[in-house]
């Protein structure tokens, strides 16, 4: 199919490009560049500099493109920023995305596949997590991804539109040849963070509480392989054949992790001690967050490569240690 990856040059719209190429696809990607790296994408891929709210600009492309399907993942992903500075988030992730909604229907492209969270679920009082779990979410970031689930499903029961939304849990790694890979900025994601300071880029990592009720004291997270997370989204595109269809499904591999664990794996992957203080914990961390993924295994025949942190980590090593300033050249 030709495929719209919207947010194409960023951490997992430049892997999802790859792994649609390899399946066959022809991907197009629309990204504004404000966080993505055009360098993330071959260069036989057509670009498209622009942003997802533009609707005219959209449509054209949707249209020249002959787009048979959109994949969205174009949104602000901060956290902590969307607390302080929740009407970006909402423009953003929620007006832009209605924007671009509505040049899809315009041009008749009625698949979209959309990158969800699961910080939808706020602070679940169980493990793991279930796609019919409470959405409860404690953050805009959070808020806003659900806001848009809720337009999809009054979009599908009133327009047709066929959707797949893919909660996510922690991304991590890089494409195993090593040729794209994580840079943020800032960078928040633990993974290179603890590298950063394995290899003296950084002075430290910092350890956000160390008793909570788990093994070691730090918290558990579901860390699963930006490409695992990929093939995930394009094993659904034969299921939105039927107008109207809504699916659900949360991403992960189901075995936490601790913070720990984290720094172990990067010690023993690259032979390097990592510096870390511990500090209190963060408001909003709840001890564990992993995720029941048997619905994705079951229903899209989802095969996780990647199902240990230390293999995640060996691809995160592999890019980083490659490409020490990153994207630049």
């Amino acid at each position: 199919m030709n495929v719209l990856v919207v947010g194409g040059a960023g951490y997992i719209g430049s892997h999802c490009v790859r792994q649609l190429v390899a399946a066959g696809h022809n991907p197009v990607v629309l990204d504004n560049l404000i966080f993505g790296h055009r360098e993330a994408v071959a260069a036989d891929i057509p670009f498209y500099p622009a942003n997802l709210g533009n609707e005219s600009e959209v449509g054209k492309i949707l249209r020249k493109e002959k787009i048979d399907l959109v994949m969205h993942f174009a949104a602000y992903t901060y956290v902590g920023e969307s607390v302080t500075d929740p009407l970006k988030y909402y423009f953003n992730n929620v007006a832009s995305t209605l924007h671009l909604l509505r040049a899809m229907m315009a041009a008749k492209v009625n698949k979209f596949v959309f990158s969800s969270t699961c910080a939808t679920y706020g602070i679940p009082d169980k493990m793991p997590l279930v796609e019919t779990m409470p959405q409860a979410p404690i953050n805009p970031y959070g808020q806003t991804k659900l806001d848009v689930e809720n337009a999809l499903k009054a979009f599908a029961h009133a327009y047709g539109l066929s959707f797949a939304i893919f909660r996510y849990f922690n991304a991590a790694g890089a494409a195993e040849d090593g040729t794209i890979g994580e840079q943020h900025n800032p960078e928040t994601h633990i993974i290179p963070l603890v590298i950063d300071a394995a290899v003296g880029r950084r002075e430290n990592v910092q350890i956000f509480g160390t008793d909570y009720p788990t093994p070691d004291g730090t918290c558990l997270r579901d860390y699963v392989h930006v490409d695992d997370l990929s093939r995930a989204h394009i094993a659904v595109f034969d299921k939105l054949d039927k107008p109207g269809t809504g699916l659900f499904y949360n991403l992960g591999t189901g075995t936490p992790t601790s913070v720990l664990e984290v720094i172990h794996a990067v010690e023993k992957v690259t032979g390097k001690k990592v510096p870390y203080v511990t500090a209190p914990r963060r408001a909003g961390d709840p001890p564990a967050l992993y995720a029941d993924s048997s619905k994705a295994v079951r229903e899209l025949g989802w095969d996780i490569k990647f199902k240990s942190i230390e293999p995640i980590v060996a691809t995160a090593w592999k890019w980083h240690s490659a490409h020490p300033d990153g994207f630049k050249k």
